[in-house]
C-alpha cells in the first residue's frame, strides 16, 4: 500500500545538513523513549503525579523542539522567501507562531 502524504508537504522542502538533520533526529528519538518511559509508567501502575512529572518534561522537551526548529526556518526559509519577493512567508509564519501557542 503507497504511503499517504499532505498535498502541503510535497510543496516545499527544507535543505537540510546531514548534522542538522542527525541533530533534529537524535532530539525525536530520546523524546520519543521518554513518551514510551510514560508508556511504561501506566502499564506498571505507577503513581499519578510521577506520571505528570514525566508528562510535564515530555512537554518541555516537544516546546524545546519547536523553538528550535522554528528558529531554524525563520533564519532559512522564511529569510529565503522573503529575499525571493514571497511575503506570504510572514503570513504563514504568523499562522505556524499562532499553532505553536495553542
Amino acid at each position: 500500500m503507497a504511503e499517504k502524504q499532505c498535498p502541503r508537504c510535497a510543496e516545499k522542502k527544507t535543505e537540510r545538513s546531514a548534522e542538522e538533520r542527525r541533530k533534529l533526529i537524535n532530539r525525536l528519538k530520546r523524546i520519543e523513549g521518554q513518551v514510551r518511559g510514560l508508556q511504561k509508567m501506566l502499564e506498571n501502575d505507577a503513581y499519578c503525579a510521577d506520571i505528570l512529572t514525566q508528562s510535564a518534561a515530555v512537554n518541555a522537551a516537544i516546546n524545546a523542539f519547536n523553538q528550535d526548529l522554528l528558529a531554524r526556518h525563520l533564519h532559512t526559509c522564511v529569510v529565503r522567501d522573503i529575499r525571493a519577493g514571497d511575503d506570504s512567508a510572514a503570513d504563514e509564519l504568523a499562522a505556524l507562531v499562532r499553532k505553536l501557542m495553542k
